[in-house]
């Protein structure tokens, strides 16, 4: 078999992989680790939606306990006129915030708010209000849906019939590339314009195009085709034009994503072997291999704009994959952050650079978690109703 009928046979296990509707099951947590402090707080909110909400949101978190006697801080959130909240967080008898917040919708409100305290509170960047997009099965086709981040106003975006997968949003929110297989029996790669709700062929060459992904100020996009023989990294504008090659090897290249300055790509390749994590220049030249030494395949790395000294990859652990993580600073051996009793794998980071999320795979089906890499807690954040979830890309506007 050729490495570009491979990188092909295994694109399409992707996307085949059982994905059946999931057994009603509860919201799980799953904690591994507790060694890290954590500050004990007491949220509350009105009406009762968004207390349950406040509530799943600050246990989901990971740095704060929550209690119902002696909290170093009260965190109380009052929905006003409109799509707007009230946040007043107090410690001990002394108030240290008083804000009005206003969202699209009041969910939306509340959950700008909670960000709003976790940053007053010392818990660093509120990620509580990002909007996901994601692969979901609910209709027996994988199709292209967005959420926020705790799977509320989830909206079905691509009605394709065919295979969808690999979303990621531009950095303002506005737009989405995915890959699809909606228009022939290839991979090429389109963009959805949430504005108009417009889908247009972004890239569309001979071969496989897939994993697209904008760079952190939005004007670049990287990406990997097949077209001139082995699966490679390439880049382009941020409207499909002026796509240049950047890799050359005998190996299969995947899953490319730029650094946050936008000066370097980190892709994965199997150019000395199993796969690996590799940079290389955003212009071209030398690629290197990162030393993660702890696993005989690494992939599907991100690169957190939070905390750009921190790299998030699949790395596979016996019979299974886990999430492993790069200390850019240190370059010492990668530490494994997961502990899911499932595989867990395809990280993306979220804007504080302490929290990710990561899709727990199974047998049959699969579900979005939210982990904490300090603490090892996770979370599960996708309900049962929306089947088998994956693929998770995540904007914070």
């Amino acid at each position: 078999m050729t490495r570009h009928r491979f990188f092909l046979s295994l694109l399409l296990s992707l996307i085949s992989l059982p994905l059946a509707a999931q057994r009603a099951t509860d919201i799980g947590v799953v904690d591994v680790r507790t060694a890290v402090s954590t500050v004990p707080v007491r949220v509350s909110a009105s009406p009762e939606e968004l207390d349950k909400l406040a509530n799943f949101a600050f246990e989901a978190h990971g740095r704060y306990q929550r209690v119902t006697s002696d909290p170093v801080y009260n965190i109380r959130f009052t929905a006003v006129a409109g799509n707007r909240v009230q946040v007043d967080v107090t410690r001990g008898s002394t108030p240290t915030l008083s804000r009005t917040v206003t969202g699209s919708s009041l969910r939306h409100a509340l959950l700008k708010a909670a960000d709003v305290a976790v940053e007053s509170t010392g818990g660093g960047k509120g990620f509580f209000a990002s909007q996901l997009a994601f692969i979901a099965e609910r209709t027996g086709r994988t199709e292209v849906y967005t959420g926020d981040l705790f799977f509320g106003g989830v909206r079905q975006l691509t009605s394709d019939g065919a295979s969808a997968m690999s979303p990621r949003w531009s950095p303002d929110g506005s737009k989405i590339l995915y890959t699809s297989f909606h228009r022939s029996n290839a991979a090429d790669i389109f963009m959805i314009d949430l504005g108009t709700m417009q889908r247009n062929s972004f890239v569309s060459f001979k071969g496989t195009n897939q994993g697209a992904r904008f760079s952190a100020d939005g004007s670049k996009v990287a990406m990997v085709l097949s077209g001139e023989g082995n699966p490679e990294v390439y880049v382009a504008n941020a409207n499909g034009r002026g796509v240049t090659r950047r890799t050359k090897t005998s190996g299969v290249e995947s899953s490319p994503v730029f650094s946050p300055d936008g000066r370097q790509l980190l892709f994965t390749s199997d150019a000395a072997g199993g796969p690996q994590l590799y940079v290389m220049p955003v212009t071209g030249g030398r690629m290197s291999r990162l030393p993660t030494n702890i696993s005989r395949y690494c992939a599907e790395p991100d690169w957190s704009t939070g905390d750009p000294t921190k790299i998030a990859f699949t790395m596979r652990i016996g019979r299974g994959f886990q999430i492993g993580l790069f200390d850019l600073k240190t370059r010492a051996v990668a530490k494994q952050v997961s502990r899911a009793p499932e595989d867990a794998v395809e990280p993306v980071w979220l804007a504080d650079g302490r929290h990710l999320l990561y899709t727990a795979r199974a047998a049959n089906s699969r579900s979005i978690w939210l982990l904490d890499t300090e603490t090892g807690r996770s979370t599960r954040l996708s309900a049962s109703s929306l089947g088998s979830v994956s693929q998770a890309s995540v904007v914070l506007p």
